[in-house]
């Protein structure tokens, strides 16, 4: 069976894509930022017949046509309609490949005796295209040199065994060879391939180099040139139409059930845990209504994921009954398997992780990931810096550092003045309008500002911290600044210090309480 290539040429992918979404009558086309200016990158017939051409600087363009219409182009979307393009070829050849970012190349051999030979083939192909929207120019020859060049070239078949005389007439350029090449063969008088199959390669080699000895030889089928499909990334969706409407919740559950199981044995088989799960039901009026939730960490279980969709499915409105679901998982997060402990104790460490990870899912559904945050230890002295608030369902809980040293206590809050005697530790001092007597005092604990933040609360120098049990009960976290007589605003806590009896000079504030 000889070896038959069909290439696929999109020349405006671009700005058809652009316009399958919004149309827009008359010129138009897609801007490209280049340096300091704006660039056209691809424009519509409309617009090439008023003389806009790719490339042109916009200002030249709208001074040519005055009613051009424009978007930025967006080489993303690009990139993901080459690839939906080119799983739709599919339907002509087991395997279709991308050349390069505007074009497919498809391993047709075999294939066109089914549409009625290559010519109807062709046919089928540009009639489904132009009902999508699309400009493509095909060909069909027996090398993908050959294809390519004559599917940018105007298009056409070549017979098999004629490919010198296919692609003879072409200029050398469609040999995907660079300009300053092609270039250099013009100015010796090489316009045309034909000009270069009879000529002895080894001159050729020597002089343009073995680049355009190697494309010659490719599109004359001396030179071998596999098409390599690069395959699809998983998809990781399920759907299922329903004989008759339903609009009951329960019905709706089982549909989702069922479908929940296939897409949890998906992303079993590639190892991967879904982080948001979209269920779209499609009404009978052609209406289709989205439940969407996301999950704290990554998931499979299908009974855990279910469990988050009661609240959405109870709240959509069925109308005259829906008779489609479509199931997804658009974000996903790689998830391997995990070997459960035999002993007890790391069955119970298994079940708390879940739990939490359902609790913090549920809220995260109900007010925002970003909502739920969680303490994180920091690498700082500084009370205040010694952790850091983050979203629970975007990172990973960690103990705290062993630390050396005095302990801290479990509650933290902004430093409030006392009213103390003297003493260093104060002996009595008067706190949120309670007097305190100290029974034992444990410091100082020494603390130096961090030179490299600019703290306001921490301008006043070195802090000397003590941790006081009061005859009162509680136990507290006082500290004083040595290297000052201040620091912070001054409060009726630090007047009222002058009528106390003995009061001391120095300001006193409590910043945390043991448990």
């Amino acid at each position: 069976m000889a070896r038959r290539l069909l290439s696929i040429w999109f020349p405006r992918l671009a700005s058809d894509t652009s316009l399958r979404q919004r149309p827009v009558e008359g010129p138009f086309a897609l801007t490209l930022r280049s340096g300091n200016s704006d660039h056209l990158h691809c424009v519509n017939p409309a617009g090439m017949a008023q003389g806009l051409s790719r490339g042109m600087a916009l200002a030249d363009a709208r001074a040519i046509c005055t009613d051009l219409a424009t978007r930025p182009a967006d080489l993303a979307r690009d990139h993901a309609a080459l690839a939906s393009l080119r799983r739709w070829a599919g339907r002509y050849a087991p395997m279709v490949g991308a050349d390069g970012a505007d074009g497919l190349i498809a391993d047709v051999s075999g294939v066109p005796h089914l549409f009625g030979g290559e010519a109807d083939l062709r046919s089928d192909l540009h009639a489904r295209l132009d009902r999508a929207g699309f400009t493509a120019v095909s060909a069909i020859a027996g090398t993908r040199g050959a294809a390519h060049a004559l599917a940018r070239h105007g298009g056409g078949i070549i017979p098999d065994g004629r490919l010198a005389e296919g692609i003879g007439r072409l200029p050398i350029i469609a040999l995907r060879v660079n300009h300053d090449t092609a270039a250099g063969l013009a100015r010796v008088g090489l316009m045309r391939i034909a000009d270069l199959i009879a000529l002895p390669r080894a001159p050729l080699a020597r002089r343009f180099g073995q680049g355009l000895v190697m494309r010659l030889d490719q599109a004359l089928g001396q030179h071998a040139e596999p098409v390599a499909a690069t395959p699809d990334a998983p998809h990781f969706g399920v759907r299922m139409t329903l004989p008759d409407p339903i609009g009951l919740q329960s019905d709706v559950m089982a549909g989702l059930a069922r479908l929940l199981d296939r897409l949890c044995v998906t992303l079993a088989t590639h190892r991967m845990g879904a982080r948001r799960v979209r269920l779209e039901l499609r009404r009978v009026d052609r209406g289709v209504v989205v439940v969407e939730i996301g999950l704290a960490r990554p998931m499979r279980d299908a009974g855990r994921i279910a469990a988050l969709f009661v609240k959405g499915v109870d709240e959509v409105e069925a109308g005259f009954g829906i008779d489609a679901l479509r199931l997804t998982a658009p974000v996903v997060e790689a998830l391997a398997p995990e070997q459960l402990g035999a002993a007890q104790g790391d069955a119970q460490g298994e079940v708390q992780g879940d739990l939490l990870a359902d609790m913090l899912s549920s809220l995260g559904n109900r007010i925002g990931f970003d909502r739920v945050l969680r303490l994180l230890p920091a690498d700082s002295l500084i009370p205040e810096r010694s952790q850091i608030l983050a979203p629970a369902a975007y990172s990973v809980a960690e103990p705290s550092p062993v630390r050396r040293g005095p302990h801290r206590p479990i509650t933290l809050f902004a430093p409030e003045p006392v009213a103390a005697a003297a003493g260093h530790p104060p002996r009595q001092f008067r706190w949120r309008r309670m007097r305190f007597t100290t029974l034992r005092a444990m410091g100082p604990e020494r603390i130096t500002p961090e030179w490299w933040f600019d703290d306001p609360t921490w301008r006043s120098g070195l802090r000397d911290y003590w941790r006081v049990e009061t005859q009162e009960g509680p136990r507290l976290w006082l500290f004083v600044t040595p290297q000052s007589g201040g620091g912070f605003e001054a409060s009726g806590a630090q007047a009222g210090a002058q009528n106390w009896p003995g009061a001391s000079a120095q300001n006193w504030y409590v910043q945390g309480e043991f448990a």
